[in-house]
């Protein structure tokens, strides 16, 4: 059987109701910090990982560097190609 309500707060005023501004999640520093690469930049990084599809990964400052066409350990040259918020695509240099 259902509960029900106390007469008081049946037909008591509600609130109402405010999307998207949620005070207690939000926080005083921003979302994401400026990625510490930017286009055409060149740059030498060490490859310290795989991605799921096979591109190398280089980290600087835990901004991720994905590098197609290289291997774990290799120090390679790398020309910064697009900059997202989380990772940057490069590509090697000769």
């Amino acid at each position: 059987m259902p509960r029900r309500l106390p007469e008081k707060t049946k037909n008591a005023p509600r609130k109402p109701r405010r999307y998207g501004s949620h005070s207690r999640f939000r926080s005083s520093r921003p979302f994401f910090q400026m990625a510490p690469v930017k286009e055409n930049q060149e740059l030498e990084v060490v490859i310290d990982d795989i991605g799921s599809r096979g591109d190398g990964i280089a980290r600087i400052q835990n901004y991720l560097i994905f590098v197609p066409r290289s291997k774990i350990g290799e120090r390679v040259k790398v020309r910064i190609l697009t900059v997202r918020e989380k990772f940057a695509v490069a590509e090697k240099i000769a």
